[in-house]
């Protein structure tokens, strides 16, 4: 099995490739995530690019769903007071790990206790400055990536195939056996740490 991160070069053109949704789409979630990321900066807000953006930023197929970045708890207020300053709106959500707001027709997630687990400055710390549409933010590294999305498969949400091509793109960026001993208590990341395994996507068994 790989266990040591490598490089990979960032997304620097400031070009997205159209992905399922559209290339207008992708553009317009692109240009939201650039204003949010402005926003939370100018606001001194801890911040780092999550989800399928942070994905794409590490040489993943790009995101046509939303805009995923994390904060800390204590932050999550102020993320939203920065984003109104902005001209996006708080948006109700039913999940108690997350808060949202709306750029239009696009979707900032701000989560903050993803599966249980309050953002912390450990894991902002880990992040690196990446380009991302011509813009350096903060990006989760491949790993946290890979632990954040497996910690969320369930009994309710357990479709693996959306993923698949992501753990693909970042392989060898990713630690695989931090990934294994930190959603060991997940049958359900235990399942697709195996299907990577059978699938050649991973070397070796699964610890």
């Amino acid at each position: 099995m790989r266990t040591q991160p490598q490089a990979t070069a960032p997304r620097g053109s400031g070009t997205v490739v159209p992905g399922p949704g559209g290339g207008a789409m992708a553009e317009g979630l692109l240009t939201a995530l650039k204003r949010a990321a402005a926003a939370l900066r100018d606001a001194g807000i801890g911040y780092a690019l999550a989800g399928g953006f942070a994905a794409y930023a590490r040489g993943a197929a790009v995101s046509t769903h939303d805009v995923d970045f994390v904060v800390r708890p204590r932050d999550v207020q102020a993320a939203l007071e920065a984003l109104a300053g902005a001209g996006m709106t708080h948006v109700e959500s039913p999940e108690n790990w997350l808060e949202k707001a709306s750029d239009g027709e696009h979707f900032i997630d701000l989560i903050h206790t993803p599966s249980g687990h309050p953002v912390d400055d450990e894991l902002l710390g880990r992040s690196g400055e990446l380009t991302v549409g011509a813009v350096f933010m903060p990006v989760l590294p491949a790993t946290d990536l890979m632990i954040m999305r497996l910690l969320a498969f369930a009994a309710t949400a357990c479709d693996f195939s959306g993923f698949l091509h992501v753990s693909r793109a970042l392989r060898e960026q990713v630690d695989w056996r931090r990934v294994a001993a930190e959603t060991a208590g997940s049958p359900y990341a235990y399942a697709f740490l195996t299907l990577l395994a059978r699938l050649d996507v991973i070397e070796g068994d699964v610890p």
